[in-house]
């Protein structure tokens, strides 16, 4: 027996990430005592300046950007109960084919074994029970989760640590929901050509093979605050436009698959704990 609480470790790549995929399970774990640890990769410098200017335009200061966002950050894990925070600070890759993929220094570029190495330092001091990060894809291709996806996978066989692993998805049929209620919410938005429909339907898993269904519709509250959170990048966060009640109603239940597991509970599951306590 120990006194060490059971962790969970979030592994991802910019400020508000972890509000968007995993900030339900965050608060939830939070509250039933469990201690939550947020990795965030990189320091987000691609992200909107102030007053909505890209990356590339007159104005767009990454060294500013990644101060707010870091603030912005903090904040977020203030209203999640997030236990602890650890930034790796490699620069923001930003999106795939964009110059700064290849800028030194970028996330994108830093070597995996680089980054798993420091990663496998804070697992072994924080000794995580679960693990979540992305896919191989990143969810959805972005080049920066790509490389959380790499680094993570790595740095666990550097590793003697045993925890159940997650990678973070869609159902398809909440995938479906969700487009219909982007084009309700931007009706300006045009519709996406060929290639990016068949894009956007490759994303997520048919519902029957997720593994773990976790209810946290009584945490969605604070999940939508700590989106707000990130204040900066509101024009890019989409939920923040259907207000608290419609999003708790799409965004109620966060959705996974377990990839590493060592206890033998079994699947479908509701709790990532389940065979931990």
């Amino acid at each position: 027996m120990t006194d060490r609480p059971l962790t969970l470790m979030a592994v991802h790549a910019h400020p508000d990430d972890e509000a968007t995929g995993t900030g339900g399970v965050l608060a939830r774990y939070a509250a039933e005592g469990i201690r939550t640890v947020l990795v965030t990769c990189t320091d987000g410098g691609c992200g909107d300046g102030p007053g909505g200017v890209k990356p590339g335009e007159p104005g767009h200061d990454p060294a500013a950007v990644a101060q707010m966002r870091r603030r912005e950050l903090e904040a977020s894990c203030d209203v999640l109960k997030i236990s602890d925070l650890e930034m790796l600070d490699y620069a923001d890759s930003g999106m795939i084919g964009w110059p700064s993929n290849d800028a030194p220094g970028s996330f994108w570029r830093t070597p995996v074994e680089e980054g798993a190495a420091r990663l496998a330092e804070l697992m072994r001091h924080y000794r995580p029970d679960v693990v979540v990060t992305y896919d191989e894809n990143g969810f959805y291709g972005h080049p920066d989760h790509i490389q959380a996806h790499r680094i993570t996978m790595a740095a666990l066989e550097m590793t003697e640590l045993t925890p159940k692993v997650y990678w973070t998805t869609m159902p398809r049929s909440a995938m479906q929901r969700f487009g219909e209620t982007m084009r309700e919410f931007g009706e300006d938005m045009p519709e996406p050509d060929p290639a990016e429909a068949a894009a956007m339907a490759e994303i997520g898993l048919p519902d029957e093979e997720i593994s773990t269904w976790v209810d946290t519709t009584a945490f969605s509250g604070q999940k939508f605050d700590a989106l707000a959170a990130h204040a900066s990048q509101g024009e890019n966060i989409f939920f923040l436009k259907m207000g608290k009640e419609r999003f708790g109603e799409l965004m109620g239940v966060e959705t996974f698959v377990r990839v590493k597991d060592a206890t033998g509970a079994d699947v479908p599951e509701n709790d990532l704990f389940a065979g931990l306590r």
